[in-house]
């Protein structure tokens, strides 16, 4: 999966959670998403690393000296 895709499925999680779907019950299980600082703090970092693959192509460059 790809980094746009992994930050596409969070913001769409993130907008689930702000919408009111933080936690819901279906008969006697409950079920509670990640908290909403959590998935910020990952947004962020996914947004960092898909601006460094943009920037630097995605490329490295090792450069050895002969001797």
């Amino acid at each position: 999966m790809t980094t746009e895709e992994q930050l596409e499925q969070l913001n769409e999680a993130i907008s689930s959670i702000e919408n009111g779907a933080q936690e819901y019950q279906i008969g006697s299980r409950r079920i509670t998403k990640a908290s909403l600082s959590t998935l910020y703090s990952e947004r962020l970092r996914l947004n960092n690393q898909l601006e460094n693959e943009r920037n630097n192509g995605g490329v490295y460059v090792a450069r050895f000296d002969r001797r």
